[in-house]
């Protein structure tokens, strides 16, 4: 079974990210970048599933600036066969449709793959769009935000548990198929020593727009349906202190309940 991977690079959860004076982004000067985590446990489950049988290929993709090689060579050091990065200026403001377009030709060019798998979000935009939209360029089934996944005997299909409003739903969809990994479906591992040293003699493909047929009209900004016009940093939070004092306790626990519920509308 051939499987591929996709992953996006994002600063690191715990760094603190500052707005650019001009409003036009994250200033990413200094900051420190990681795979997202919910493609960890798409990548955790595909090498799991070449390990139980024991055969296959597992590949990482990933599209951005040549930091992104490093994100990659992570997967590669996680088990990943090889790697593949969609590397070039001309991809510089792709958004999520414009990401998926070029992702989708890639897996065309270096497939067929039997199951596609990527994170339900990146979690540092979280727009939760391009393994359905990838889904959509290449004319296969998607399930999203996938806790459980199960190939059945022959490997013609999974079977998909995903967490919905009030329950759970079970889809039964024909490979091949994109999957988007929720928290829970696995614990994703760390890679070994060994596995680091192996990464830096695993294969990884660079991948222009021109390689995949693709025209500077279908990636970047031209090839973008939507643009960032500004970031701003949240609101400052504002604290006020109020002293309840010179009250009886009973009159005192009226006076809370009824800043609670009237000023600070918690209750």
């Amino acid at each position: 079974m051939k499987i591929a991977v996709c992953i996006k690079q994002v600063p690191d959860t715990s760094a603190t990210l500052k707005v650019k004076p001009d409003g036009s982004g994250v200033d990413t000067e200094g900051l420190e970048f990681v795979i997202s985590p919910y493609d960890e446990y798409g990548l955790e489950e595909a090498l799991k599933t070449k390990e139980k049988m024991d055969a296959g290929e597992v590949v990482v993709l990933g599209l951005g600036p040549e930091r992104v090689t490093k994100a990659l060579r992570s997967g590669l050091a996680m088990g990943a066969d090889r790697a593949i990065h969609l590397a070039d200026a001309a991809y510089e403001g792709s958004d999520a449709l414009a990401t998926a377009r070029a992702l989708a030709a890639a897996l065309k060019k270096a497939g067929p793959f039997d199951l596609i798998w990527a994170g339900k979000e990146a979690v540092d935009d979280g727009m939760s769009t391009v393994g359905a939209a990838i889904a959509e360029f290449l004319g296969i089934p998607h399930v999203s935000e996938v806790k459980k996944a199960e190939l059945a005997a022959d490997h013609s299909s999974v079977t998909c548990w995903s967490e919905v409003e009030g329950g759970t739903a079970v889809v039964e969809v024909k490979l091949p198929a994109v999957l988007t990994a929720q928290k829970g479906l696995n614990e994703p591992r760390y890679a070994s020593l060994k596995g680091i040293m192996m990464a830096k003699k695993k294969e990884l493909v660079r991948f222009t727009p021109a390689d995949l047929g693709l025209g500077a009209e279908q990636v970047g900004k031209s090839g973008s349906r939507t643009e960032v016009l500004k970031v701003e940093p949240p609101p400052k939070k504002q604290t006020v202190t109020k002293l309840i004092k010179d009250l009886e306790p009973e009159a005192a626990a009226k006076e809370l309940l009824r800043l609670l519920r009237d000023e600070a509308k918690v209750i």
